[in-house]
């Protein structure tokens, strides 16, 4: 039996990319599958090509539930002195847990690409922040926010 579960050709997708400004290549698309904004709970998929594109710099600041549906996840966390960290490869079927207030990433898909799910969790509205090249914060994003932006461009 080789029927797969996930077929991401179901879903709207809103692409997202970068301009010059920043030091490496922003490309990826999201999708949402489920809000409940008054619960503080935003679920979503982000995929990405095997072009080498990344989500821009961002640091979760809501509990977030991530599993690897497709392809791979590949992480870097960034210092404040904008210093790769640690490096990390989550392959599909790999599952984290990651709770608010931990280093900025730079995060991408493998050489074939990857979809993940994001099942966020948080008390105040914001999901994660977004970073600049000198690792500083340039905006919130926000559950409001992000659904805004799904809706108007997807």
């Amino acid at each position: 039996m080789s029927q797969s579960f996930f077929d991401p050709g179901r879903y709207k997708w809103r692409e997202v990319t970068g301009g010059p400004e920043f030091s490496y290549k922003v490309h990826h698309d999201y999708t949402i599958l489920g809000c409940d904004a008054a619960a503080g709970t935003l679920d979503m998929l982000v995929r990405w090509d095997g072009d080498g594109g990344h989500c821009h710099v961002h640091r979760h600041t809501a509990t977030t539930t991530v599993l690897v549906l497709a392809g791979e996840q590949h992480l870097w966390d960034l210092h404040p002195d904008g210093t790769r960290g640690e490096y990390k490869v989550r392959r599909a079927g790999d599952y984290a847990l990651t709770v608010g207030d931990r280093l900025p990433h730079l995060e991408r898909g493998g050489d074939e690409g990857g979809i993940v799910f994001f099942g966020n969790h948080c008390s105040d509205g914001v999901l994660y922040e977004l970073f600049d090249d000198d690792m500083k914060v340039l905006a919130e994003v926000t559950i409001e926010g992000l659904l805004a932006d799904w809706q108007a461009n997807s």
